[in-house]
């Protein structure tokens, strides 16, 4: 029984500072070439280093904006993590295969998991397709082979789903406690929680660098806890 890490890279730039907050925008409403000086990904940069240092893994979700570039490959590569897509256009099936295929291609390598960005509540891009509807996801991975984490219901007392070969978690605990009811669940239910079973901990790069209390938090799970080695998944037809 472990932790399991799910990291969705929604900013190329961070929030921090006003031109990389216009980055990010621009770059996820249009198109931006990747910019080194305005440290592009480096908040996931620094978290998987921290994690890396602890021999930690985590499953790393990408929008189209935040294609992970040969630095942050050798840093995943380096620390076991899994790649995974962030999915934007939810609005068939043919579009979520456009997206897997964008960044399977950008990689290089199959991906085995994804997440959707957004929790059905704001439109969150150009891109984006607002509405939140998983049980038309599950379709979706049972024939491409993949897992799901579904996470934005935000309740973190659903537990992992398996059906057939299909694994799939219905929620997450939120690290950032924007999204999280605090009282209810402390980060002590979580240290609690993940000594005696699978649990699925969400957070976003830029906001756990930006926040001394959630850095703190975030290093205490990862000390204290071992993190999931989930099994292989089959090869599908895709």
């Amino acid at each position: 029984m472990a932790l399991i890490v799910r990291i969705d890279v929604d900013r190329p730039y961070g929030k921090q500072g006003v031109v990389r907050h216009i980055a990010s925008r621009i770059s996820s409403d249009y198109y931006l070439p990747r910019i080194e000086g305005l440290r592009y990904l480096d908040e996931l940069k620094t978290i998987l280093r921290l994690l890396n240092a602890n021999g930690k893994s985590a499953h790393v979700f990408f929008r189209k904006c935040t294609y992970p570039t040969p630095v942050v490959c050798e840093l995943m590569e380096a620390g076991g993590h899994r790649f995974g897509l962030h999915l934007e256009n939810s609005q068939t099936a043919e579009t979520f295969r456009e997206e897997l295929g964008s960044l399977e291609g950008a990689l290089g390598r199959r991906v085995v998991e994804f997440s959707k960005h957004g929790s059905g509540r704001l439109h969150l891009g150009r891109h984006h397709y607002a509405p939140y509807e998983p049980e038309r996801y599950i379709p979706w991975a049972a024939q491409a082979g993949m897992r799901v984490f579904f996470g934005n219901l935000e309740n973190p007392e659903l537990r992992p789903v398996k059906e057939g070969e299909l694994l799939f978690y219905p929620s997450a605990f939120w690290l950032e406690p924007f999204w999280r009811d605090t009282k209810r669940f402390p980060i002590e239910w979580l240290l609690r929680q993940a000594a005696e079973r699978d649990v699925v901990m969400l957070l976003h790069p830029d906001n756990v660098t930006s926040s001394a209390e959630i850095m703190r938090e975030f290093l205490m799970t990862i000390e204290r806890l071992e993190t999931a080695d989930l099994p292989v998944l089959p090869s599908a037809s895709r």
